[in-house]
């Protein structure tokens, strides 16, 4: 449906996409993540056509884009921030994209209402036609919106931080709902997002930008298990990370000493990342190293999160359960979890 070919673009001596190649199947939904000025938003806007590259092709359903108005792509654009026409109402606002087909004079205003009470039911909210913008929630108003950009039936969807202005509870809701719906339809999608969890809840692939270019693409539990590098498991919120770890003789030197690797790993040197699920508490001289003093401890419902730091280096993070936990200042030992030790990417990162 959709391949991005070498795509660059430049503003002054920086690159915002640095010669990006992407391709989107039929019916896939691609997540976009990335940290601010990583070049995801750039992306999206190439794709419909609000910015000029620099290099490379962009093709829908294979043909060529270059010289195509934003108008003759077919592609829907859903904002954060809705974008709502406050003049109009519900019914007004759903049916914007079928007015700009010419879809809704004559014989054909039958048939747009037709679609406009389809997609307010689709998005649940039936019945809302004659509602005022300005007197919706902001989950209603996000569902107009996505109900706007279905209407004329785009052979690509493109959202925008679809769901960023949502509290959280709302937000989880309607990820699970957006999945479920893009599903029935079978449409094709390509969202940008800076929230990890509704990357991972909503796509059928991730794909995670740093400086202009593609850091790792791959499934979500595939990008979770297996970070390429230690850019991308910082980004992913794994903070026991060693670059440049030397791995000999199934251990890796890491900041928190020597520590077991999940193998067979050949010799050389990698990135190797601990996950806090992996760190189990002993007694104070028990466990390997120096012995540890817990900094803070934070409650995440399931488990806790505690920070512990040792005499020098990194701060270790690590998870425990509920009834576990130790508390703050208290000294503790720990060991590591040979399976819970991720030597990063397919190689050696060097050597």
């Amino acid at each position: 449906m959709l391949e991005l070919d070498d795509v660059t673009v430049r503003f002054g001596a920086r690159a915002a996409l640095d010669a990006v190649g992407l391709t989107v199947a039929d019916h896939e939904i691609v997540c976009v993540l990335g940290p601010s000025g990583s070049g995801k938003s750039t992306l999206l806007r190439v794709v419909a056509g609000l910015q000029h590259t620099d290099g490379g092709r962009v093709r829908l359903g294979g043909d060529d884009q270059t010289g195509v108005p934003v108008h003759r792509r077919g592609v829907g654009l859903m904002f954060q921030d809705h974008q709502l026409f406050p003049q109009r109402d519900v019914a007004g606002n759903v049916a914007f994209g079928l007015r700009m087909q010419g879809r809704g004079r004559g014989a054909d205003r039958a048939a747009q209402r037709r679609r406009v009470t389809e997609l307010l039911e689709l998005v649940g909210l039936p019945g809302a036609e004659a509602r005022a913008v300005s007197s919706l929630s902001g989950g209603e108003q996000q569902r107009v919106a996505l109900a706007r950009a279905l209407a004329p039936e785009p052979r690509l969807l493109m959202l925008d931080e679809p769901l960023g202005q949502l509290d959280r509870g709302l937000r989880e809701r309607l990820v699970v709902e957006l999945r479920a719906l893009f599903g029935r339809l079978g449409t094709t999608v390509l969202a940008v997002t800076h929230d990890q969890g509704e990357a991972f809840a909503l796509a059928d692939r991730v794909v995670i930008m740093r400086d202009g270019r593609i850091a790792q693409s791959g499934a979500p539990l595939d990008v979770w298990r297996r970070p390429a590098d230690a850019f991308v498991a910082r980004f992913l919120g794994f903070d026991n990370v060693t670059a440049d770890a030397v791995v000999r003789d199934g251990a890796a030197d890491t900041d928190w000493g020597r520590v077991p690797v999940l193998g067979p790993v050949p010799d050389g040197t990698y990135d190797v990342m601990i996950r806090p699920s992996g760190v189990r508490l002993t007694a104070p001289g028990a466990g390997e190293g120096p012995g540890y003093l817990v900094e803070s401890r934070t409650f995440r419902g399931t488990h806790v999160a505690l920070r512990l730091c040792p005499e020098s280096g990194p701060v270790l993070e690590a998870e425990t359960g509920l009834r576990d936990a130790p508390e703050q200042g208290v000294r503790v030992g720990v060991e590591f979890a040979r399976d819970e030790v991720v030597v990063l990417g397919e190689g050696p990162a060097r050597g």
